[in-house]
């Protein structure tokens, strides 16, 4: 049975970037195992499940919030100081805001990104703000992970939108650093491809995803790199 752990926020993860990925390899058999940095629940991002959003519709927002309070994967989850990527096939980290103050800053995450894109059989797929971890991480030659990689994520135009002019979040949070400077300054080719509906990009044993919208087709595409024929 193929495995996968998934990376996710307890300072707020958004839904459909976690929820679409985690169903779409469940339907396939894996067996999924969930971490968050100290173990406890992962937050969700209620903006996720705010269908006041042009972006969020009612049926993705009804099953975010099931899954957020009914799997139990979710509900309990380890400690990623605790889990190793070897033990897996595949290493997802969903996205949302809150990684900026958790999953991307945690030594262990990145251990595990490097660890999955470092050894023969692993692959790892990044989502949208979490990307930033590949500035963070480094890979086995002591470099960033983003450097020399095509990537793709939450582009620095869409984040414009969102914060106000002291870069404060409609939460009161302060985003700390913009996704986008940060792969680019570590050498990454960044390529959001804002005019397109989705962007998902492929880089040896990495797989990133822009957003929510790209979600489904980051899962999938993680599929074909693992040799893994889709159902759907």
């Amino acid at each position: 049975m193929p495995s996968a752990l998934f990376v996710v926020s307890e300072e707020g993860y958004w839904g459909e970037e976690c929820v679409e990925p985690l169903q779409t390899l469940d339907g396939e058999g894996f067996d999924i195992t969930v971490a968050t940095p100290s173990g406890s629940p992962p937050v969700l991002d209620p903006t996720s499940t705010d269908t006041d959003q042009q972006f969020v519709d009612e049926e993705t927002a009804e099953r975010v919030k099931d899954a957020h309070e009914n799997d139990e994967r979710l509900n309990n989850p380890e400690p990623v100081a605790s889990v190793s990527a070897d033990d897996y096939d595949a290493v997802v980290f969903p996205g949302g805001h809150g990684t900026e103050w958790d999953v991307n800053q945690d030594k262990h995450a990145r251990q595990l990104l490097s660890e999955a894109v470092s050894g023969e059989d692993g692959k790892a797929m990044v989502v949208c703000h979490a990307v930033a971890l590949l500035a963070f991480a480094d890979d086995e030659d002591g470099e960033p992970i983003a450097s020399g990689r095509d990537v793709t994520g939450f582009p620095n135009e869409w984040d414009e939108a969102i914060v106000d002019d002291n870069d404060v979040l409609p939460d009161g949070r302060k985003m700390p650093y913009w996704v986008e400077d940060e792969v680019k300054a570590a050498g990454g080719n960044w390529d959001a491809e804002v005019d397109s509906d989705v962007s998902v990009k492929v880089d040896g044993d990495l797989v990133t995803a822009r957003g929510p919208e790209s979600s489904h087709e980051g899962a999938t595409t993680l599929l074909d790199e693992l040799g893994v024929e889709s159902s759907a």
